[in-house]
């Protein structure tokens, strides 16, 4: 048995615990649907491990447990942070972490409907998040990049999924993207991973964000792009007033970020529609709705 068809269950994760924080092998163990690279488990109300799973080398979790605990507590809404460390041992090859656990429900199974709140929110959240990385940050290897850098992808994309009647105008929206100037500023934070599986939502708003594995110092745009991505139609101008740090260039990247980011989100549903591994078939209303949103504003 190779360490990807290890069967991870609730008694490995408390025997893991047992091994090396026999502290916490107590409170119940929950599986937590969903994930992919990482599967998670709540362990009691407070605390979930985070289990490597698919992901090919510690370098997310590790890349977690060495910046979560310097960002949060500068940020205003509760993201994981990591407590405990679990090493790889004979019984589990790979690492996992035990984590604070963000209450909430994933936007991707949930809603927004307080959207001028949840707008506020998210600009506060990533004015918080968006100050000048240190120089030993972590760099992205495949995002970060301005637009122009990602034109494959897009391409890709855009054949795979764009319904005929509006792939003009979603090319239209990435080539001015791609015309606009690059960043200048230095190297923030970045979340880099916006979708509506990584934000928690509850009472009708965003109650806190989640997995920052692909977190990294770079371009805003890639963040702000949830603009479109996570929030309800109408809002983006007020989130990007509330955010109050971003010119015309980044804006336009951003919005084509958005449109691609819709577009995968459109994919990962697709191949969930069509049974294969890593697909989510809910995806791919949200990408739509999304690339709608990103056809219809402009917060210029």
């Amino acid at each position: 048995m190779t360490d990807t068809e290890i069967e991870i269950t609730a008694d490995l994760v408390r025997d893991l615990l047992q091994e090396q924080h026999p502290d916490l092998a107590g409170p119940a163990i929950r599986e937590v649907a969903g994930g992919w690279g990482n599967q998670m488990w709540r362990l009691g109300d407070e605390l979930a491990v985070r289990m490597q799973r698919m992901d090919p080398t510690p370098e997310l979790q590790l890349k977690e447990r060495r910046w979560l605990p310097v960002l949060a507590p500068c940020l205003p809404l509760p993201v994981p942070n990591p407590v405990r460390h679990g090493e790889p041992s004979e019984r589990f090859p790979k690492h996992w972490t035990v984590m604070t656990w963000v209450p909430g429900e994933p936007l991707d199974h949930g809603s927004i409907s307080r959207g001028a709140h949840a707008a506020d929110s998210l600009a506060g959240f990533l004015r918080a998040l968006h100050v000048e990385a240190p120089a030993d940050a972590p760099i992205a290897t495949d995002r970060g990049a301005h637009p122009r850098n990602c034109a494959d992808g897009f391409e890709n994309f855009l054949q795979a999924v764009a319904p005929a009647a509006i792939a003009a105008d979603v090319r239209a929206v990435w080539d001015d993207a791609v015309a606009a100037r690059d960043w200048e500023g230095p190297p923030v934070w970045v979340h880099g991973d916006l979708h509506p599986a990584n934000v928690v939502v509850s009472d009708g708003t965003l109650s806190g964000i989640v997995d920052f594995g692909d977190m990294f110092a770079g371009d805003p745009a890639w963040d702000l792009a949830a603009a479109w991505v996570l929030l309800p139609a109408g809002t983006d101008a007020r989130f990007f007033d509330t955010y109050a740090h971003a010119d015309e260039a980044t804006i336009r990247r951003a919005r084509g970020l958005a449109a691609m980011k819709s577009l995968f989100l459109m994919l990962m549903g697709q191949n969930g529609d069509r049974g294969l591994p890593g697909g989510k078939p809910h995806w791919g209303p949200a990408g739509r709705a999304a690339l709608d949103r990103v056809l219809r504003g402009s917060s210029m």
